[in-house]
């Protein structure tokens, strides 16, 4: 990638193109305006934007984007997160060499995102790219992970609060918290609040899978990727995440989740999982 001025290209001299995709449910435009100027007047790159909304009702986002550079899809029923995404995603792949997979709920900046592209652009290797996450307060999230076994979802979402003690220590060795939260990783389990991804991996290990409506298909493409190429935590820059953790407070919510799980257990393995092993132990 070379940078003229502010513009980077790839060896050919063309502009980087870089596709994003937020998926919306019941959003007012206005939410979501810092966040889609943000992205839209990113003058690095060549840049699309799609807004996939899963209402019931069509928005008109057209009044926080001055750009041009937003292209709106109504999905006409909630078709799920992952399915939802896909539809953008598969737009973008034959144009784009980049696609990011944001939250609603995300803050960043365009040089944070410059840098994770000139990361990516160095190394061919990588398929997948999280930066650090923090909350309003500046406090980490930790949002890198191993691979779930089904305990650690047991646990972690079901057990009382006075028992949480005794779980843990094992919650934190899934939350790769004993790892240094200020390094460069390599991770098999990364979030989908922020997923910038090579489009040459999706092509190759595929998209979502749209059989999880919600929950866990970011674990599940997280892992494809990680099966072909690398996953990278990349704390070097830092983004906002406004948390909901809205399956702990909404019980339509929490049975997306466990159906989420059950089907990500009987795709991957419930307690036989060679694969889960062999990736946490490489990366303990």
């Amino acid at each position: 990638m070379r940078k003229i001025g502010l513009i980077f290209t790839n060896i050919s001299g063309e502009m980087i193109k870089l596709s994003a995709s937020i998926v919306v449910y019941k959003h007012k435009p206005l939410e979501l305006s810092k966040l889609i100027q943000e992205f839209c007047q990113i003058s690095a790159f060549e840049v699309k934007l799609f807004v996939v909304d899963n209402s019931p009702f069509q928005s008109d986002f057209s009044a926080v984007d001055s750009t041009g550079k937003l292209e709106y899809i109504f999905a006409g029923s909630n078709l799920g997160y992952g399915k939802a995404h896909n539809i953008a995603i598969q737009r973008s792949l034959q144009d784009s060499q980049y696609h990011l997979v944001l939250n609603p709920d995300i803050e960043f900046n365009a040089e944070a995102l410059v840098k994770l592209i000139q990361y990516l652009d160095s190394h061919p290797n990588v398929g997948l790219i999280m930066p650090k996450i923090t909350y309003p307060d500046g406090e980490t999230q930790y949002l890198c992970k191993q691979l779930p076994g089904p305990s650690d979802l047991i646990f972690r979402r079901f057990v009382p609060g006075f028992l949480k003690g005794i779980m843990e220590k094992r919650m934190n060795q899934y939350e790769l918290k004993h790892r240094d939260y200020n390094q460069i990783m390599q991770v098999a389990n990364l979030s989908g609040c922020f997923m910038l991804m090579r489009c040459d991996a999706l092509k190759y290990t595929g998209l979502f899978d749209e059989g999880f409506f919600m929950y866990l298909e970011d674990t599940d493409l997280s892992r494809r990727i990680n099966q072909q190429y690398q996953t990278i935590y990349y704390p070097e820059v830092s983004i906002v995440h406004h948390y909901q953790k809205g399956s702990y407070k909404n019980p339509k919510l929490l049975w997306y989740h466990i159906n989420s799980a059950i089907r990500y257990f009987n795709k991957w393995g419930w307690f036989f999982d060679p694969g889960r092993k062999t990736i946490n132990q490489v990366m303990p």
